[in-house]
């Protein structure tokens, strides 16, 4: 299986997301995440909820870097525009 699939595999087993993009270069990877979960959640736990389930992809070095943008449903409606080319 390839690491995008299991990336996308393991977090959409985790949480209830309603949209998920990932994007990688070789062991760096960026995560857009979109779920109503967020929505009573901080940053830091945001952050926690999905670097959670990829511990140990991280631990294992098959994720190097990782960035993560989190948005509730509402967010995503108004800043899609600016993060997802047309």
């Amino acid at each position: 299986m390839d690491l995008n699939n299991e990336v996308e595999r393991l977090l959409r087993q985790a949480l209830p997301l309603d949209e998920l993009y990932i994007k990688s270069e070789g062991s760096h990877f960026e995560v857009i995440a979109v779920s109503a979960e967020f929505a009573d959640m901080s940053r830091v736990k945001r952050q926690q909820a999905i670097n959670g389930p990829l511990a140990e992809l991280i631990a294992q070095n098959a994720i190097h870097a990782l960035s993560v943008k989190t948005f509730t449903p509402e967010q995503w409606a108004r800043e899609r525009k600016f993060i997802m080319p047309s």
